[in-house]
């Protein structure tokens, strides 16, 4: 059995199919959109919208964790567009879901990461792409359980959720073989990004149901560019699959 699984596709639609060669089945952990590209200015919602330049600036404020900064800036360039915001950036998020969801071989298993809009996704899904979150299947006699979202930031993206929520649908998950989560456990050396030299949040929630239930594997993303992409707690194979966005190849997972 031969399983492919991404995530952080942030607009990658066009890989997707490539990624897929070979694959019984496909799994997506989530980040479908592109609001901003870190290495393009130039592309996403916020590129095409007020160009490079505004979105460098954004970068940089976030970079430097000047968060409220990069909220009033955000403010700024939103003042400046005709029309409502929300109509705007879901106008522009339908278009990168339609393409995506339309690239997504069968059978696909997919669940939401902190950039995506849960509400949308019904509109999206077909025959063969499955979204799960909280929930288990079995593929190739392995059970795969899937966990969503991320938890709360100060970068306020669209699907964070409390801690508690996020942990009561680790512990719905259960015993799995493989636990696939947009976010990684809590571990120092997966959650570090070396190039936005900062900690990301990851789940103590799923630590611990590593330590409970040594699943086989733990998936996930998130952490575009980790410390360390791999290590072993226990018995347990944790692996951040990588930032689909940037290589377009996929984790292989056989057995």
């Amino acid at each position: 059995m031969r399983v492919h699984v991404v995530s952080d596709v942030h607009g990658r639609s066009d890989a997707i199919p490539g990624a897929a060669v070979g694959a019984d089945a496909f799994i997506c952990l989530g980040d479908l959109i592109l609001f901003i590209d870190y290495r393009d200015h130039s592309r996403g919602i916020m590129g095409d919208l007020f160009g490079a330049e505004a979105v460098r600036r954004m970068i940089e404020l976030r970079t430097e964790q000047r968060f409220d900064e990069a909220r009033e800036w955000s403010r700024k360039l939103w003042a400046s567009v005709d029309g409502n915001r929300s109509a705007v950036v879901e106008a522009a998020i339908r278009r990168q879901y339609a393409a995506m969801f339309a690239a997504f071989p069968t059978p696909t298993y997919l669940t939401y990461g902190n950039v995506d809009l849960p509400e949308l996704y019904p509109d999206f899904l077909r025959e063969g792409v499955t979204l799960l979150d909280g929930q288990t299947v079995e593929i190739g006699g392995l059970t795969f359980g899937f966990v969503g979202g991320g938890l709360r930031t100060p970068m306020n993206t669209p699907f964070e959720i409390d801690d508690d929520a996020y942990a009561a649908k680790v512990a719905a998950v259960g015993a799995v073989d493989v636990l696939c989560c947009h976010i990684p456990p809590h571990v120092p050396e997966l959650v570090y990004d070396t190039v936005a030299e900062r900690f990301e949040r990851g789940s103590k929630a799923v630590l611990e149901a590593i330590h409970a239930t040594r699943p086989r594997y733990v998936l996930f993303g998130h952490v575009h560019q980790p410390l360390v992409a791999e290590l072993e707690i226990g018995t347990t194979r944790c692996v951040n699959v990588g930032h689909f966005n940037a290589r377009g190849t996929p984790y292989v997972l056989e057995w």
